[in-house]
């Protein structure tokens, strides 16, 4: 059996929250498996590669024999043809995986388009990065608007509590006069009419 897949990868921060993704189609084009998965922290590459190697997984289980895979890394497909060296030592066990993954498949070929060409796996690594990462940042937002409103009221209570111990204190005569001099009104003039 023929199938046709897409893979893609990322992470936000390189390194950051990563997800690897695949989308499986029969030789018509109608999907009969795919995925995304959440990683971690993780590199773009690493992404990439574990894409690949989760989706060779996949294949083997729907008992696929030739394989044409579509990735929007021209460094995965690279590497993987052996065109370019692997220079991450995080990379080089994983693409051992990949190969050993890749070898009981009657025939394996592997092209780079681009990424207008390959939505669909994008679109589920996406799907993974935001469900794994939506509730933490919407855990962090919360802290940190409680942290906001905290430290305002601690100032607006400081703030009061100061005004408070000010009008408290005991005025000196000195002051006490000043202040009576300070608050005390302009008296109109009064002018002599005769």
């Amino acid at each position: 059996m023929k199938v046709i897949i897409n893979v893609d990868g990322g992470s936000r921060g390189n390194p950051g929250p990563g997800a690897s993704a695949y989308v499986i189609k029969d030789a018509k084009g109608k999907i009969i498996a795919q995925e995304g998965v959440f990683l971690g922290i993780c590199t773009n590459n690493e992404a990439e590669f574990k894409a690949l190697l989760f989706a060779f997984g996949a294949a083997a289980k729907l008992k696929a024999t030739h394989i044409q895979i579509y990735a929007d890394s021209q460094l995965l497909v690279k590497q993987f043809l052996g065109e370019y060296k692997i220079k991450s030592p995080n990379l080089v066990p994983i693409m051992e995986e990949i190969r050993k993954k890749a070898k009981p498949f009657s025939s394996v070929q592997i092209a780079h388009v681009p990424r207008e060409k390959n939505k669909e796996a994008d679109k589920l690594a996406n799907i993974a990065m935001d469900k794994a990462t939506k509730p933490v940042i919407q855990k962090m937002k919360a802290d940190a608007e409680n942290f906001y409103k905290t430290q305002n009221k601690e100032k607006i209570i400081n703030h009061l509590s100061a005004k408070t111990e000010e009008e408290e204190k005991p005025l000196s005569p000195a002051s006490a006069k000043n202040k009576t001099s300070k608050t005390k009104k302009a008296e109109p003039e009064q002018l002599e009419l005769f």
